[in-house]
């Protein structure tokens, strides 16, 4: 089904990511210091840089997280941290003991470069080839901008200080004391004259500056032609600038120089492979022939956000004179279109430009696509905050994961999907755009039944967003998912959710109206169905169900459908007993039951021909007398006669071919079987077990086994006092839980 399975070695570094305080200890030591319980523990080099990088996207890397990596455990050579806003100088320090070559610490926001560059080892100043210090900040205590400890590393190949106060001062800096520098990215800073890149000029082969604004834009091509090593160049523009650069340069958006003008140099830079003129217009495609057929070895060429994409010669295969061998990014085709994602994640116009155009794409895709949607997961992943992106990734995404298409995209991936979806709809809760396309990718029995997420979290958020707008296809998708959801998160948390006031004032909204207008709709369904799998073993629910008319609400619902047809009424009857028997289930509650009206119906329903309604109206009889006849305070219905007929309707009743329930635990039957003086509750009660020991064994029975209900069902076999159906069954039962534990 999948292009490839999660690898055995990415599942144990993500066990151990999320599983630190059951591995590790921490020193009493001030700052702690975590090491692992197991001393024979070591990483080697690649499993050391998966496992930091893991913690690092996981959000999980901290300075007593960091300190993990002591050299007699672990070995860094590459270390990549992105987003290091929670990491200072006493986590970093561990680098010191490392021999690393390659540093990529990104998002530094509470340390300084200079500080960073401070906690390295010697070796490491000496010998470190890469270091992208990217949306970092050189900026000491006094706000003046620090770039001297630079110089010390004198074996400097590649240096990126993008998005940074980095300045011509720093530039003059490294231009002069970085021997081997080859490839300097400089996108987004202060520098607004290159001219100290002479130096480089024989050794350069990589230069970066997009969206750079120089002070005279006459001298920024005569420095470029200069630079005759370049095999990279990248004068890429967008029309927003910078708060850095607005700063430094007053928005002056004059400050670009024509790209017309470097193209027109046909000859300069001869090795050059890579071009990058995104965003840069100005240019005439007889002069973009010219450069190109003087680079001959041109691999890839940048036309995002101009119009020279849309170009016969660079979008359609079947244009004689086609670049079949350069590589385009741009607008005008899917190439184009996945190439712009995956060279521009950082560049939130450019991602936003490319996802309107992606969304347009995949709505008439009909094959499965992971790798288009491996390039939307970062660009959304970088830009959280960004309406225009999170609105054009979510619409992608659902595309992308829709019906059959999501049924072969893997679970691991998916799972990236679903948590970004959550992240987007936590950061735009009242966006209602942005919310539907978020619940009209949750709403997937695939996501749903089969990834792993916070199903927790992202019931709450569904919630929120049911109470936020009144909109039919909002609601009709809100409670679909909690009704799922809410069989798979804990108790506790179903009593988190269930007992806000809020929120069951809206399920109870939404069933009221819809009783009221005779509409038994899909809603309605999945409302009473998220309902019932919110109050189950949840008293806090239940309590608040009451306290907001909710009984009152369902018995005038079990009047209405009454007269309505088979399916329908079936359906409904039994969610609604369904809650009513987790209500039945609290001894506390079970006074708010006996009600004439209540007792009435229940006895009737007992009666019904379709087992689903039988079995639940049944169930509630039997948690109302297990408490004996003094609790029974209805007098116009006589106990001992509904009791008989109890009896009488279990022992009628043949399995049917499905579950036909579900139970977290059996503790809620155990006061029933102890119930020796009334035998038809005792029958109900083991009737009930048998059913889903018959139809789910592995799991019942197992259950059955830990929570002691073996044991109290032996007791009553060997019990003289037992009613001889009830044995029966009780052996029954026994018997099947010996048979699944022997075949296991």
């Amino acid at each position: 089904m999948y292009d490839t399975p999660v690898s055995l070695q990415n599942c144990c570094v993500d066990f151990i990511c999320d599983n630190l305080s059951t591995l590790c200890m921490a020193s009493a030591e001030t700052p702690p210091k975590l090491t692992f319980k197991d001393s024979e523990i070591y990483f080697h080099g690649d499993l050391s840089e998966q496992l930091l990088f893991s913690l690092c996207e996981k959000g999980k890397l901290t300075d007593e997280t960091l300190s993990l990596f002591d050299p007699s455990v672990t070995n860094l050579k590459r270390v990549c941290i992105h987003d290091a806003q929670q990491l200072t100088t006493k986590g970093l320090r561990t680098l010191k003991t490392h021999r690393i070559s390659e540093l990529e610490i990104t998002g530094l926001k509470s340390v300084t470069v200079n500080d960073a560059i401070g906690c390295l080892g010697e070796w490491t100043l000496c010998n470190l080839r890469s270091l992208n210090v990217s949306n970092s900040t050189f900026l000491n205590s006094t706000k003046f901008c620090v770039v001297v400890s630079l110089s010390k590393l004198r074996n400097l190949h590649s240096l990126n200080v993008s998005r940074t106060e980095f300045n011509k001062h720093g530039l003059e800096i490294i231009a002069e004391d970085l021997p081997c520098l080859e490839s300097l990215d400089i996108s987004c800073t202060q520098i607004n004259d290159i001219s100290p890149l002479r130096k480089c000029r024989d050794r350069l082969k990589s230069l970066s500056m997009y969206n750079l604004r120089a002070s005279n834009k006459d001298d920024v091509v005569p420095v470029l032609y200069d630079l005759t090593k370049l095999v990279h160049l990248d004068v890429s523009d967008d029309s927003v600038i910078t708060p850095v650069q607005h700063t430094f340069m007053g928005g002056d958006s004059q400050a670009k120089f024509p790209i017309q003008d470097l193209l027109e140099r046909s000859n300069c830079l001869p090795y050059l492979t890579s071009l990058d003129i995104s965003g840069k217009e100005g240019a005439v495609e007889k002069t973009l022939r010219k450069f190109l057929a003087e680079h001959k070895n041109m691999k890839f060429l940048g036309l995002a956000r101009t119009t020279y994409c849309e170009m016969p010669m660079f979008c359609d295969d079947e244009c004689v004179d086609f670049y079949c061998d350069i590589v385009i990014s741009g607008d005008a085709n899917e190439r184009q279109v996945l190439e712009a994602l995956r060279r521009y994640v950082q560049r939130v116009v450019y991602v936003q430009k490319s996802l309107y155009t992606l969304f347009r794409l995949t709505q008439s895709m009909v094959e499965p696509r992971e790798d288009i949607v491996r390039l939307v997961l970062p660009a959304m992943k970088s830009h959280p905050k960004q309406l225009g992106v999170q609105m054009a990734a979510t619409a992608c995404l659902y595309n992308l994961s829709k019906g059959e298409i999501g049924n072969k995209v893997h679970p691991a991936c998916l799972k990236h999907v679903v948590n970004l979806t959550l992240l987007s709809m936590d950061n735009f809760p009242n966006h209602q755009q942005l919310q539907k396309n978020a619940l009209l990718t949750l709403c997937s029995d695939r996501i749903l039944q089969d990834v792993s997420f916070d199903r927790y979290r992202c019931a709450k958020l569904v919630m929120e967003c049911l109470c936020q707008f009144d909109d039919p296809s909002m609601n009709r998708m809100s409670v679909a998912i909690c009704s799922i959801l809410a069989a798979k998160i804990s108790t506790s948390q179903t009593s988190l959710l269930g007992a806000k006031t809020k929120y069951m004032q809206k399920m109870l909204e939404l069933v009221r109206v819809k009783v009221e207008d005779r509409s038994i709709d899909i809603t309605l369904k999945f409302t009473l169905s998220a309902l019932w799998n919110l109050t189950d073993e949840s008293p806090p629910t239940c309590r608040v169900f009451l306290k907001e008319k909710g009984l009152d609400l369902f018995m005038d619902t079990l009047m209405v459908v009454m007269d309505m047809e088979t399916d329908v009424r079936v359906q409904v009857e039994t969610k609604i007993l369904g809650l009513l028997n987790n209500i039945a289930e609290v001894r506390e509650l079970r006074g708010f039951l006996m009600r004439t009206d209540s007792l009435i119906l229940l006895k009737k329903l007992m009666h019904a021909e379709q087992i689903d309604v039988s079995y639940f109206a049944a169930g509630i009889i039997a948690h109302l007398a297990s408490d004996g006849a003094e609790a029974w305070l209805v007098s116009s219905t006589d106990r001992e006669e509904i009791l008989e007929e109890l009896g009488e309707v279990v022992l009628k009743w043949e399995q049917p071919k499905g579950e036909m329930v579900a139970y977290r635990s059996f503790k809620p039957f155990f006061p029933l079987l102890r119930c020796y003086s009334v035998p038809t509750v005792q029958l109900w009660a083991v009737w009930a077990i048998q059913h889903v020991c018959t139809k789910n064994g592995d799991r019942y029975c197992l259950m059955l086994e830990e929570e002691g209900g073996s044991e109290i069902l032996q007791q009553m076999i060997e019990n003289p006092e037992t009613n001889n159906d009830v044995k029966s069954i009780s052996v029954n039962i026994i018997a099947l839980s010996k048979e699944k534990r022997g075949n296991q």
